[in-house]
Protein backbone atom coordinates (compact mmCIF):
# COMPACT_ATOMS: atom_id res chain seq x y z
CA UNK A 1 0.00 0.00 0.00
CA UNK A 2 2.81 2.39 0.98
CA UNK A 3 4.57 1.62 -2.28
CA UNK A 4 1.42 2.46 -4.25
CA UNK A 5 0.91 5.75 -2.39
CA UNK A 6 4.59 6.68 -2.90
CA UNK A 7 4.34 5.91 -6.59
CA UNK A 8 1.27 8.12 -6.92
CA UNK A 9 2.99 10.98 -5.06
CA UNK A 10 6.06 10.71 -7.25
CA UNK A 11 3.88 10.77 -10.37
CA UNK A 12 2.10 13.89 -9.16
CA UNK A 13 5.39 15.62 -8.38
CA UNK A 14 6.79 14.69 -11.78
CA UNK A 15 3.74 16.19 -13.46
CA UNK A 16 4.35 19.47 -11.62
CA UNK A 17 7.95 19.79 -12.78
CA UNK A 18 8.93 21.82 -15.88
CA UNK A 19 9.54 19.94 -19.10
CA UNK A 20 13.16 19.06 -19.71
CA UNK A 21 14.99 17.28 -22.48
CA UNK A 22 15.49 14.29 -20.20
CA UNK A 23 11.72 14.07 -19.61
CA UNK A 24 11.06 14.27 -23.37
CA UNK A 25 8.05 16.60 -23.21
CA UNK A 26 6.96 16.26 -26.82
CA UNK A 27 3.70 17.85 -27.97
CA UNK A 28 1.25 16.03 -30.19
CA UNK A 29 1.55 16.96 -33.85
CA UNK A 30 -1.38 17.21 -36.24
CA UNK A 31 -1.98 18.61 -39.71
CA UNK A 32 -4.25 21.69 -39.87
CA UNK A 33 -7.34 21.91 -42.05
CA UNK A 34 -7.10 23.81 -45.34
CA UNK A 35 -9.14 26.71 -44.00
CA UNK A 36 -10.59 29.66 -45.87
CA UNK A 37 -7.36 30.85 -47.48
CA UNK A 38 -6.03 27.43 -48.37
CA UNK A 39 -2.51 28.27 -47.22
CA UNK A 40 -0.73 29.09 -43.93
CA UNK A 41 -0.23 32.59 -42.61
CA UNK A 42 3.23 33.75 -43.77
CA UNK A 43 3.29 31.17 -46.58
CA UNK A 44 6.21 32.10 -48.83
CA UNK A 45 5.25 34.13 -51.88
CA UNK A 46 8.25 32.89 -53.84
CA UNK A 47 8.38 29.45 -55.45
CA UNK A 48 10.26 27.42 -52.85
CA UNK A 49 10.07 24.40 -55.13
CA UNK A 50 12.45 26.11 -57.54
CA UNK A 51 15.02 26.03 -54.74
CA UNK A 52 14.34 22.38 -53.97
CA UNK A 53 12.32 23.24 -50.84
CA UNK A 54 8.89 22.38 -49.54
CA UNK A 55 6.72 24.29 -47.04
CA UNK A 56 4.23 22.74 -44.63
CA UNK A 57 2.42 23.72 -41.47
CA UNK A 58 1.65 21.67 -38.37
CA UNK A 59 -0.24 22.14 -35.13
CA UNK A 60 1.47 21.41 -31.79
CA UNK A 61 -0.69 20.50 -28.80
CA UNK A 62 0.41 19.92 -25.24
CA UNK A 63 0.64 21.29 -21.73
CA UNK A 64 3.10 24.11 -21.13
CA UNK A 65 4.75 25.23 -17.91
CA UNK A 66 5.16 28.85 -16.80
CA UNK A 67 8.33 29.84 -14.94
CA UNK A 68 9.10 32.33 -12.18
CA UNK A 69 12.35 33.71 -10.84
CA UNK A 70 14.18 31.61 -8.30
CA UNK A 71 16.70 33.50 -6.22
CA UNK A 72 18.25 36.84 -7.11
CA UNK A 73 18.59 37.74 -10.79
CA UNK A 74 21.56 39.98 -11.58
CA UNK A 75 23.14 41.41 -14.71
CA UNK A 76 25.38 38.32 -14.97
CA UNK A 77 22.54 36.41 -16.63
CA UNK A 78 22.95 33.44 -14.30
CA UNK A 79 19.24 33.16 -13.68
CA UNK A 80 17.45 30.28 -11.99
CA UNK A 81 13.76 29.55 -12.44
CA UNK A 82 11.10 27.47 -10.77
CA UNK A 83 7.95 26.02 -12.36
CA UNK A 84 4.63 27.60 -11.48
CA UNK A 85 1.36 26.94 -13.29
CA UNK A 86 0.61 24.71 -16.26
CA UNK A 87 -1.85 25.25 -19.09
CA UNK A 88 -2.96 23.47 -22.22
CA UNK A 89 -2.08 25.02 -25.56
CA UNK A 90 -2.33 24.42 -29.27
CA UNK A 91 -0.14 26.48 -31.60
CA UNK A 92 1.42 26.14 -35.01
CA UNK A 93 4.79 25.40 -36.59
CA UNK A 94 5.61 26.58 -40.13
CA UNK A 95 8.38 24.46 -41.69
CA UNK A 96 10.52 24.90 -44.80
CA UNK A 97 12.92 22.08 -45.60
CA UNK A 98 14.81 20.53 -48.50
CA UNK A 99 12.64 18.19 -50.57
CA UNK A 100 15.60 15.90 -51.21
CA UNK A 101 16.97 14.38 -47.97
CA UNK A 102 20.43 14.33 -49.54
CA UNK A 103 20.39 18.14 -49.66
CA UNK A 104 19.65 18.54 -45.93
CA UNK A 105 22.71 19.67 -43.96
CA UNK A 106 21.34 18.33 -40.65
CA UNK A 107 20.68 21.73 -39.04
CA UNK A 108 17.30 23.24 -38.23
CA UNK A 109 16.96 26.95 -37.46
CA UNK A 110 13.95 27.45 -35.16
CA UNK A 111 12.77 31.07 -35.24
CA UNK A 112 10.65 32.63 -32.51
CA UNK A 113 8.24 34.53 -34.77
CA UNK A 114 8.15 38.27 -34.12
CA UNK A 115 4.88 39.95 -33.08
CA UNK A 116 5.96 43.60 -32.66
CA UNK A 117 3.55 44.62 -35.45
CA UNK A 118 0.71 42.75 -33.69
CA UNK A 119 0.89 39.99 -36.28
CA UNK A 120 3.53 37.38 -36.97
CA UNK A 121 6.67 38.20 -38.94
CA UNK A 122 9.72 36.07 -39.75
CA UNK A 123 12.50 38.71 -39.98
CA UNK A 124 15.44 36.36 -39.58
CA UNK A 125 14.16 34.01 -42.26
CA UNK A 126 14.30 37.02 -44.59
CA UNK A 127 17.75 38.12 -43.41
CA UNK A 128 19.11 34.56 -43.62
CA UNK A 129 17.17 33.29 -46.62
CA UNK A 130 20.09 32.96 -49.07
CA UNK A 131 22.26 31.01 -46.65
CA UNK A 132 19.39 28.81 -45.50
CA UNK A 133 18.39 27.73 -49.00
CA UNK A 134 21.82 27.35 -50.58
CA UNK A 135 23.26 25.33 -47.68
CA UNK A 136 20.34 22.96 -47.13
CA UNK A 137 19.13 24.11 -43.73
CA UNK A 138 15.61 23.46 -42.52
CA UNK A 139 13.76 26.40 -41.00
CA UNK A 140 10.84 26.34 -38.58
CA UNK A 141 8.82 29.36 -37.43
CA UNK A 142 7.12 28.97 -34.05
CA UNK A 143 3.96 30.84 -33.06
CA UNK A 144 5.30 31.19 -29.53
CA UNK A 145 3.43 34.28 -28.34
CA UNK A 146 -0.22 34.94 -27.60
CA UNK A 147 -0.60 38.01 -29.82
CA UNK A 148 0.29 35.99 -32.89
CA UNK A 149 -2.42 33.44 -32.12
CA UNK A 150 -5.13 35.46 -30.37
CA UNK A 151 -4.58 38.90 -31.88
CA UNK A 152 -3.77 42.23 -30.28
CA UNK A 153 -4.14 45.90 -31.16
CA UNK A 154 -3.72 45.53 -34.92
CA UNK A 155 -6.21 45.02 -37.72
CA UNK A 156 -5.33 41.31 -37.98
CA UNK A 157 -6.99 39.47 -35.10
CA UNK A 158 -4.23 36.89 -34.81
CA UNK A 159 -4.16 33.57 -36.61
CA UNK A 160 -7.59 32.72 -35.19
CA UNK A 161 -9.16 35.83 -36.66
CA UNK A 162 -7.29 35.68 -39.96
CA UNK A 163 -8.61 32.24 -40.81
CA UNK A 164 -11.08 30.83 -38.25
CA UNK A 165 -11.65 27.72 -40.34
CA UNK A 166 -7.95 26.87 -40.22
CA UNK A 167 -6.86 28.29 -36.89
CA UNK A 168 -10.03 28.45 -34.80
CA UNK A 169 -8.93 25.49 -32.66
CA UNK A 170 -5.66 27.14 -31.59
CA UNK A 171 -5.30 27.97 -27.89
CA UNK A 172 -2.63 30.20 -26.37
CA UNK A 173 -2.81 30.66 -22.58
CA UNK A 174 -0.44 33.68 -22.48
CA UNK A 175 3.22 34.61 -22.84
CA UNK A 176 4.18 33.20 -19.46
CA UNK A 177 3.97 29.85 -21.26
CA UNK A 178 5.76 31.01 -24.43
CA UNK A 179 9.18 29.86 -23.24
CA UNK A 180 8.09 26.28 -22.67
CA UNK A 181 6.03 26.27 -25.87
CA UNK A 182 9.22 27.20 -27.72
CA UNK A 183 11.11 24.39 -25.97
CA UNK A 184 8.43 21.88 -26.87
CA UNK A 185 8.51 23.01 -30.50
CA UNK A 186 12.20 22.07 -30.57
CA UNK A 187 11.40 18.73 -28.99
CA UNK A 188 8.74 18.09 -31.62
CA UNK A 189 11.35 18.52 -34.33
CA UNK A 190 13.73 16.11 -32.62
CA UNK A 191 11.20 13.44 -31.65
CA UNK A 192 7.87 13.96 -33.39
CA UNK A 193 4.69 12.55 -31.85
CA UNK A 194 2.57 12.36 -34.98
CA UNK A 195 3.35 13.49 -38.54
CA UNK A 196 7.04 14.36 -38.84
CA UNK A 197 7.46 18.06 -39.71
CA UNK A 198 10.84 17.23 -41.23
CA UNK A 199 9.63 14.30 -43.29
CA UNK A 200 12.12 11.87 -41.79
CA UNK A 201 15.18 14.13 -42.06
CA UNK A 202 17.72 13.35 -39.35
CA UNK A 203 18.46 16.35 -37.13
CA UNK A 204 22.03 16.75 -35.96
CA UNK A 205 21.92 20.40 -34.83
CA UNK A 206 19.01 22.47 -33.54
CA UNK A 207 19.51 26.25 -33.37
CA UNK A 208 17.17 28.70 -31.62
CA UNK A 209 16.83 32.15 -33.16
CA UNK A 210 15.00 35.41 -32.54
CA UNK A 211 15.22 38.98 -33.87
CA UNK A 212 14.20 42.28 -32.26
CA UNK A 213 11.35 41.75 -29.78
CA UNK A 214 11.86 38.01 -30.12
CA UNK A 215 15.53 38.53 -29.28
CA UNK A 216 14.49 39.93 -25.91
CA UNK A 217 12.66 36.67 -25.21
CA UNK A 218 15.62 34.75 -26.61
CA UNK A 219 17.94 36.48 -24.11
CA UNK A 220 15.78 35.31 -21.21
CA UNK A 221 15.48 31.90 -22.82
CA UNK A 222 19.27 31.59 -23.08
CA UNK A 223 19.84 32.65 -19.48
CA UNK A 224 16.95 30.99 -17.65
CA UNK A 225 15.17 28.35 -19.73
CA UNK A 226 17.73 26.66 -21.97
CA UNK A 227 19.75 25.55 -18.90
CA UNK A 228 16.74 23.56 -17.63
CA UNK A 229 15.10 22.61 -20.93
CA UNK A 230 18.36 21.67 -22.73
CA UNK A 231 16.64 21.50 -26.10
CA UNK A 232 18.81 23.61 -28.41
CA UNK A 233 22.44 23.22 -29.45
CA UNK A 234 23.07 26.93 -29.98
CA UNK A 235 21.23 30.25 -29.86
CA UNK A 236 21.22 33.29 -32.17
CA UNK A 237 20.15 36.57 -30.56
CA UNK A 238 19.73 39.21 -33.28
CA UNK A 239 19.08 42.85 -32.39
CA UNK A 240 18.22 42.63 -28.71
CA UNK A 241 18.31 45.54 -26.27
CA UNK A 242 20.11 45.96 -22.98
CA UNK A 243 17.17 44.56 -20.96
CA UNK A 244 15.76 41.07 -21.51
CA UNK A 245 12.05 40.22 -21.67
CA UNK A 246 10.31 39.27 -18.41
CA UNK A 247 10.04 35.60 -17.52
CA UNK A 248 6.39 36.32 -16.63
CA UNK A 249 5.64 37.29 -20.23
CA UNK A 250 4.03 40.53 -19.00
CA UNK A 251 5.52 43.67 -20.56
CA UNK A 252 5.04 45.69 -17.38
CA UNK A 253 7.42 43.34 -15.56
CA UNK A 254 10.33 44.47 -17.71
CA UNK A 255 10.91 47.00 -14.93
CA UNK A 256 11.87 44.09 -12.67
CA UNK A 257 14.48 42.68 -15.07
CA UNK A 258 18.20 43.28 -14.51
CA UNK A 259 19.44 46.34 -16.37
CA UNK A 260 21.65 45.51 -18.17
CA UNK A 261 20.83 41.87 -18.92
CA UNK A 262 24.01 40.17 -20.10
CA UNK A 263 24.37 36.61 -21.40
CA UNK A 264 25.47 34.05 -18.84
CA UNK A 265 29.03 32.93 -19.51
CA UNK A 266 28.55 29.43 -18.11
CA UNK A 267 26.09 28.40 -20.83
CA UNK A 268 26.42 24.79 -21.92
CA UNK A 269 25.72 25.81 -25.52
CA UNK A 270 27.08 28.70 -27.62
CA UNK A 271 25.21 32.00 -27.81
CA UNK A 272 25.82 34.46 -30.67
CA UNK A 273 24.62 38.07 -30.26
CA UNK A 274 24.47 40.17 -33.44
CA UNK A 275 23.65 43.89 -33.25
CA UNK A 276 23.00 46.28 -36.12
CA UNK A 277 24.00 49.91 -35.97
CA UNK A 278 20.42 50.78 -35.02
CA UNK A 279 20.60 48.51 -31.96
CA UNK A 280 23.92 49.57 -30.45
CA UNK A 281 22.78 52.74 -28.61
CA UNK A 282 20.07 50.81 -26.79
CA UNK A 283 22.08 47.64 -26.22
CA UNK A 284 25.60 48.88 -25.47
CA UNK A 285 25.04 48.85 -21.70
CA UNK A 286 24.90 45.04 -21.92
CA UNK A 287 28.21 44.70 -23.75
CA UNK A 288 30.45 41.96 -22.44
CA UNK A 289 33.77 40.41 -23.48
CA UNK A 290 33.62 37.41 -25.79
CA UNK A 291 34.08 34.09 -24.02
CA UNK A 292 34.19 30.45 -24.96
CA UNK A 293 30.38 30.45 -24.99
CA UNK A 294 29.35 34.01 -25.93
CA UNK A 295 30.32 36.01 -29.04
CA UNK A 296 29.10 39.49 -29.89
CA UNK A 297 29.12 41.31 -33.27
CA UNK A 298 28.29 44.96 -33.99
CA UNK A 299 27.72 45.75 -37.65
CA UNK A 300 28.59 49.17 -39.08
CA UNK A 301 26.31 50.60 -41.75
CA UNK A 302 23.39 48.27 -41.01
CA UNK A 303 19.84 48.69 -39.73
CA UNK A 304 17.46 46.79 -37.48
CA UNK A 305 15.17 46.32 -40.47
CA UNK A 306 16.45 47.19 -43.92
CA UNK A 307 15.66 47.30 -47.62
CA UNK A 308 16.70 43.67 -48.10
CA UNK A 309 14.35 42.31 -45.45
CA UNK A 310 11.57 44.69 -46.52
CA UNK A 311 11.78 43.65 -50.16
CA UNK A 312 12.02 39.94 -49.40
CA UNK A 313 9.30 39.89 -46.77
CA UNK A 314 6.90 42.26 -48.52
CA UNK A 315 5.45 39.79 -51.06
CA UNK A 316 4.93 37.17 -48.36
CA UNK A 317 3.06 39.64 -46.15
CA UNK A 318 0.96 40.89 -49.04
CA UNK A 319 0.05 37.32 -49.91
CA UNK A 320 -1.32 36.82 -46.41
CA UNK A 321 -2.80 40.21 -45.49
CA UNK A 322 -2.77 42.39 -48.59
CA UNK A 323 -2.99 46.11 -47.84
CA UNK A 324 -3.05 45.40 -44.08
CA UNK A 325 0.66 44.54 -44.20
CA UNK A 326 2.51 46.72 -41.65
CA UNK A 327 4.39 49.68 -43.12
CA UNK A 328 7.28 51.70 -41.64
CA UNK A 329 5.41 54.89 -42.66
CA UNK A 330 8.46 57.07 -43.17
CA UNK A 331 7.79 60.71 -44.03
CA UNK A 332 7.33 61.48 -47.71
CA UNK A 333 10.50 62.81 -49.29
CA UNK A 334 12.76 61.42 -46.56
CA UNK A 335 15.82 59.29 -47.24
CA UNK A 336 15.26 55.69 -48.41
CA UNK A 337 15.81 52.66 -46.22
CA UNK A 338 19.27 51.38 -45.36
CA UNK A 339 20.36 48.84 -48.01
CA UNK A 340 23.56 47.85 -46.26
CA UNK A 341 25.24 44.50 -45.69
CA UNK A 342 23.22 43.21 -42.73
CA UNK A 343 22.08 40.06 -44.53
CA UNK A 344 25.64 39.21 -45.57
CA UNK A 345 26.81 39.43 -41.95
CA UNK A 346 23.89 37.32 -40.78
CA UNK A 347 24.74 34.63 -43.35
CA UNK A 348 28.27 34.47 -41.96
CA UNK A 349 26.98 34.46 -38.39
CA UNK A 350 24.65 31.53 -39.07
CA UNK A 351 27.35 29.41 -40.66
CA UNK A 352 29.76 30.25 -37.83
CA UNK A 353 27.19 29.41 -35.15
CA UNK A 354 26.37 26.11 -36.85
CA UNK A 355 30.03 25.12 -36.91
CA UNK A 356 30.49 26.28 -33.32
CA UNK A 357 27.45 24.35 -32.08
CA UNK A 358 28.82 21.23 -33.75
CA UNK A 359 32.06 21.49 -31.77
CA UNK A 360 34.04 23.64 -34.19
CA UNK A 361 35.92 26.88 -33.47
CA UNK A 362 34.36 29.93 -31.90
CA UNK A 363 33.32 32.62 -34.43
CA UNK A 364 35.63 35.51 -35.15
CA UNK A 365 35.60 38.53 -32.89
CA UNK A 366 34.49 41.95 -34.08
CA UNK A 367 35.40 45.52 -33.12
CA UNK A 368 32.96 47.63 -31.11
CA UNK A 369 30.90 50.21 -32.97
CA UNK A 370 30.84 53.88 -31.97
CA UNK A 371 27.54 55.35 -33.17
CA UNK A 372 28.28 58.64 -31.40
CA UNK A 373 31.28 59.26 -33.65
CA UNK A 374 30.82 59.55 -37.41
CA UNK A 375 33.37 60.18 -40.11
CA UNK A 376 32.75 63.80 -41.10
CA UNK A 377 33.54 63.16 -44.77
CA UNK A 378 31.24 60.16 -45.24
CA UNK A 379 28.66 60.23 -42.44
CA UNK A 380 29.52 56.61 -41.61
CA UNK A 381 29.78 55.41 -38.02
CA UNK A 382 33.24 54.53 -36.72
CA UNK A 383 34.35 51.06 -35.67
CA UNK A 384 32.39 47.82 -35.75
CA UNK A 385 32.51 45.08 -38.37
CA UNK A 386 32.93 46.83 -41.72
CA UNK A 387 31.95 44.78 -44.75
CA UNK A 388 32.81 46.06 -48.27
CA UNK A 389 29.76 48.36 -48.55
CA UNK A 390 31.17 50.27 -45.57
CA UNK A 391 34.91 49.75 -46.11
CA UNK A 392 34.70 50.92 -49.75
CA UNK A 393 31.65 53.20 -49.59
CA UNK A 394 29.61 54.76 -52.37
CA UNK A 395 26.83 56.12 -50.13
CA UNK A 396 26.18 56.91 -46.51
CA UNK A 397 24.66 53.93 -44.72
CA UNK A 398 23.20 54.67 -41.32
CA UNK A 399 21.31 52.69 -38.73
CA UNK A 400 19.62 55.89 -37.62
CA UNK A 401 17.23 58.28 -39.33
CA UNK A 402 15.16 61.35 -38.62
CA UNK A 403 11.67 60.16 -37.70
CA UNK A 404 9.93 63.52 -37.63
CA UNK A 405 6.40 63.08 -39.02
CA UNK A 406 7.07 59.34 -39.47
CA UNK A 407 5.46 56.15 -38.22
CA UNK A 408 6.54 54.28 -35.12
CA UNK A 409 8.57 51.69 -37.06
CA UNK A 410 10.31 54.05 -39.49
CA UNK A 411 13.41 54.52 -37.33
CA UNK A 412 14.14 50.78 -37.39
CA UNK A 413 14.93 50.87 -41.11
CA UNK A 414 17.89 53.22 -40.96
CA UNK A 415 18.75 55.30 -44.01
CA UNK A 416 20.93 55.51 -47.09
CA UNK A 417 22.11 58.58 -48.96
CA UNK A 418 23.72 58.21 -52.41
CA UNK A 419 26.67 60.50 -53.04
CA UNK A 420 25.41 62.55 -55.94
CA UNK A 421 26.44 66.10 -55.17
CA UNK A 422 23.69 66.75 -52.61
CA UNK A 423 21.07 66.40 -55.33
CA UNK A 424 18.46 64.59 -53.22
CA UNK A 425 15.48 66.24 -51.56
CA UNK A 426 16.73 65.23 -48.13
CA UNK A 427 20.23 66.68 -48.65
CA UNK A 428 19.50 69.71 -46.47
CA UNK A 429 22.48 69.44 -44.10
CA UNK A 430 20.20 68.86 -41.14
CA UNK A 431 18.88 65.99 -39.02
CA UNK A 432 17.14 64.44 -42.02
CA UNK A 433 20.32 64.31 -44.10
CA UNK A 434 22.15 61.00 -43.45
CA UNK A 435 25.38 62.24 -45.07
CA UNK A 436 25.46 65.45 -43.06
CA UNK A 437 23.04 65.38 -40.12
CA UNK A 438 24.64 68.11 -38.02
CA UNK A 439 26.64 71.36 -38.10
CA UNK A 440 29.16 72.27 -39.56
CA UNK A 441 28.04 71.80 -43.17
CA UNK A 442 29.90 69.11 -45.13
CA UNK A 443 29.26 68.20 -48.75
CA UNK A 444 29.06 64.61 -49.95
CA UNK A 445 32.18 62.84 -51.24
CA UNK A 446 32.77 62.85 -54.99
CA UNK A 447 32.89 59.27 -56.29
CA UNK A 448 35.15 60.05 -59.25
CA UNK A 449 37.77 61.40 -56.86
CA UNK A 450 37.48 58.45 -54.51
CA UNK A 451 37.65 55.93 -57.36
CA UNK A 452 39.32 57.38 -60.49
CA UNK A 453 38.44 54.30 -62.56
CA UNK A 454 36.04 51.38 -62.36
CA UNK A 455 39.05 49.07 -62.17
CA UNK A 456 40.28 50.99 -59.14
CA UNK A 457 36.90 50.67 -57.44
CA UNK A 458 36.60 46.97 -58.18
CA UNK A 459 40.13 46.33 -56.91
CA UNK A 460 39.32 48.08 -53.64
CA UNK A 461 36.08 46.10 -53.25
CA UNK A 462 37.92 42.84 -53.97
CA UNK A 463 40.53 43.63 -51.34
CA UNK A 464 37.87 44.56 -48.76
CA UNK A 465 35.86 41.44 -49.53
CA UNK A 466 38.87 39.19 -49.16
CA UNK A 467 39.80 40.90 -45.90
CA UNK A 468 36.28 40.31 -44.56
CA UNK A 469 36.34 36.66 -45.62
CA UNK A 470 39.73 36.18 -43.98
CA UNK A 471 38.45 37.83 -40.79
CA UNK A 472 35.46 35.45 -40.71
CA UNK A 473 32.81 38.14 -41.15
CA UNK A 474 31.82 37.38 -44.76
CA UNK A 475 31.23 34.14 -46.64
CA UNK A 476 33.13 33.46 -49.89
CA UNK A 477 29.85 33.01 -51.79
CA UNK A 478 28.68 36.46 -50.72
CA UNK A 479 32.07 38.01 -51.44
CA UNK A 480 31.73 36.81 -55.03
CA UNK A 481 28.27 38.42 -55.28
CA UNK A 482 29.61 41.71 -53.90
CA UNK A 483 32.55 41.81 -56.33
CA UNK A 484 30.31 40.98 -59.30
CA UNK A 485 28.00 43.84 -58.31
CA UNK A 486 30.97 46.21 -58.11
CA UNK A 487 32.03 45.25 -61.65
CA UNK A 488 28.53 45.96 -62.95
CA UNK A 489 28.05 49.18 -60.97
CA UNK A 490 29.78 51.63 -63.28
CA UNK A 491 31.32 53.35 -60.23
CA UNK A 492 34.66 55.00 -61.00
CA UNK A 493 35.98 57.61 -63.39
Amino acid sequence: MRTTILAVLLAVLAAMLPATAAQAAVPAITVPPAGGHGFPFLAAAEDLGSFGYTENEYFLSGTATAYAKSGLWTSSGRWDVRPTTRADYRTRLLVRRPSDPAKFNGTVVVEWLNVSAQLELSPDYWFLRDELLRQGYAWAGVSAQAVGVNGGLGDIAGLRGWDPARYGSLVHPGDAYAYDIFSQAGQALRSPDGPDPLGGLEVTTLLADGESQSAGFMTTYANAVQPVARVYDGLMIHSNSAVASPISGRLVDILTMPNPSRIRTDSAVPVFVVLTETDVPGASAARQPDTGRVVHWELAGTAHGDQWAFDLGGPTLRKSVGSAAPQPDCAAGSAPFNDGPGHYAMNAALRSLTTWAQGGPRPAKGALLNTDLRDRSTGLAVGGIRLPDVAVPTRTLSGERDTTDSGVFCGLYGARDPWNGDADAWDQHDAGDPSDPSFPRTTEPVLSRLYPTTADYVAKVQAAAQSSVTAGHLLPEDAAVIVAAARASGVGG
